[in-house]
């Protein structure tokens, strides 16, 4: 597959056959292996239901007020006023359970799902559990809410959340996770990852860009299909990440947030640097004082 602006950014499209669906990623359609991917919403008192299958599943609350019901365990009350007003909700699911998400207030939810062979126990994640961090420097200065991090009791998924503020950058050095290396003693380097950036903007006009490209090592340029691409990424759009480094930068006048959906070869952050950037975090000279937002 042959990866380009077009298609490495996903808009919201409306399904008249699902219309509480406001944005859908597929591996079919990706290109890639693990991650599915929706972005939903409830008017108040409606149910959405849906099965695990064999996979495992994460939902984020981004707004509203939601149940969620399976044949064996209830959770109730996950609210959230807005992802720019306080900390996430997110319950992870094993593979093979049914569950309904009913809307005690009208909202928008994630839901992603991954293949899996292993069984672990559902986990609701409250705001009070996510690790909240700034990381970076001057005006590569970001908040980090990790919801499901590296060493949580999953198979693949990893989820997080970030706030770029007016005209700062993140996903910042450019990084990459498009290989799997490991040391002489078997300490990972670098995964290989799949990821989804599923952005909101404060104010609905707000914008931010990104860049994916791929360099020599890159398995998608060795295979003569490299990617160099820019998007615009607007409010409730996703950018694709299938390989290569992907940095981020907010238009001024907007706060960015995005969640980042995560699976691969191992549920790990492990990264690398574009050798030719790394040398910026060396001299940073303090942090945003606007971070961390909440």
């Amino acid at each position: 597959m042959q990866y380009t602006a077009e298609n490495i950014l996903v808009r919201p499209i409306p399904n008249p056959r699902d219309p509480d669906l406001i944005l859908s990623v597929t591996p079919q359609e990706a290109g890639w292996d693990y991650i599915s991917f929706q972005v939903r919403q409830l008017a108040a008192g409606k149910k959405w239901s849906f099965s695990s299958g064999e996979n495992e599943l994460a939902l984020v609350v981004f707004n509203g007020c939601f149940d969620v019901t399976t044949d064996k365990d209830a959770w109730i009350g996950l609210e959230r006023q807005s992802v720019f007003a306080g900390g996430p909700y997110a319950l992870y699911l094993p593979r093979r359970t049914d569950f309904t998400v009913r809307a005690e207030r009208s909202g928008e939810f994630a839901v992603t799902w991954v293949p899996t062979n292993e069984d672990h126990e559902p986990w609701l994640i409250q705001p009070g559990d996510v690790t909240i961090s700034v990381r970076g420097g001057d005006n590569v200065s970001r908040q980090i809410n990790d919801l499901l991090p590296p060493g949580s009791p999953v198979h693949r998924l990893v989820l997080v959340e970030v706030y770029t503020p007016s005209g700062n950058w993140s996903s910042y050095p450019p990084h990459k996770h498009d290989v799997h290396i490991e040391d002489e003693t078997g300490n990972l380097i670098e995964a290989d990852l799949e990821e989804v950036y599923f952005y909101k903007i404060d104010k609905p006009e707000g914008y931010a860009y990104q860049r994916v490209y791929t360099d020599d090592n890159s398995p998608l340029h060795q295979a003569g299909q490299p990617i160099d691409a820019l998007v615009r990424a607007e409010h409730n759009t996703a950018v694709l990440v299938p390989e290569g480094y992907h940095p981020v930068v907010s238009a001024p006048g907007y706060t960015t947030y995005y969640l980042n959906v995560l699976a691969g070869s191992a549920q790990s952050l492990a990264n690398q640097d574009d050798p030719r950037y790394t040398w910026v975090k060396e001299n940073y000279q303090g942090v945003d004082e606007r971070l961390p937002l909440y």
